[in-house]
């Protein structure tokens, strides 16, 4: 027998979403972590493959879950400068994987290890910078019609949830 009535009441209902959301987002760094952590050891990627998945997988649904529902973020808005400091931060973490990882494999080339993290830096500030900005552009246009109004004698107030 299959019961689909909500037996939670509204505290209950908001404790709910708190542990799906912490452990949502538990997932998500976790996940993350174990790339890092996987790409340092240098572990060939066919092993990293699940993983991967997953976390490029969740990445998407709450970018483009978010990007649908008009919410950009708590704290930083959707503009060039914030997506520079994020690319940066971005960046900087790349780089510094690819230069452990080249160290990893050719202690004795430290120049080359430096070029190589520079090099993951560059092309990751550019990827992270690109769909940031283009994400930044689907968000203004989601959050410019959410604004307009709706033709009279319609009523939208049902949510596009994903």
């Amino acid at each position: 027998m299959k019961n689909n009535k909500n037996i939670l009441d509204e505290r209950q209902e908001q404790i709910l979403l708190r542990i799906e959301h912490n452990g949502c987002w538990l997932a998500f760094w976790g996940l993350l972590a174990a790339i890092i952590v996987q790409l340092i050891l240098d572990v060939d990627f066919r092993n990293l493959a699940g993983e991967w998945i997953v976390f490029v997988l969740l990445s998407l649904y709450l970018s483009v879950g978010c990007i649908r529902q008009g919410i950009w973020d708590r704290r930083m808005k959707p503009d060039v400068s914030s997506n520079v400091v994020n690319s940066l931060i971005t960046a900087f973490a790349m780089g510094m994987l690819g230069f452990v990882r080249t160290v990893r494999r050719f202690p004795d080339k430290i120049l080359g290890s430096t070029a190589s993290g520079i090099v993951y830096a560059v092309m990751a500030f550019v990827v992270c910078f690109v769909i940031m900005q283009l994400f930044a552009f689907q968000f203004k246009k989601k959050q410019s019609r959410m604004e307009e109004e709706p033709p009279e004698g319609e009523e939208n107030d049902k949510a596009d949830i994903l």
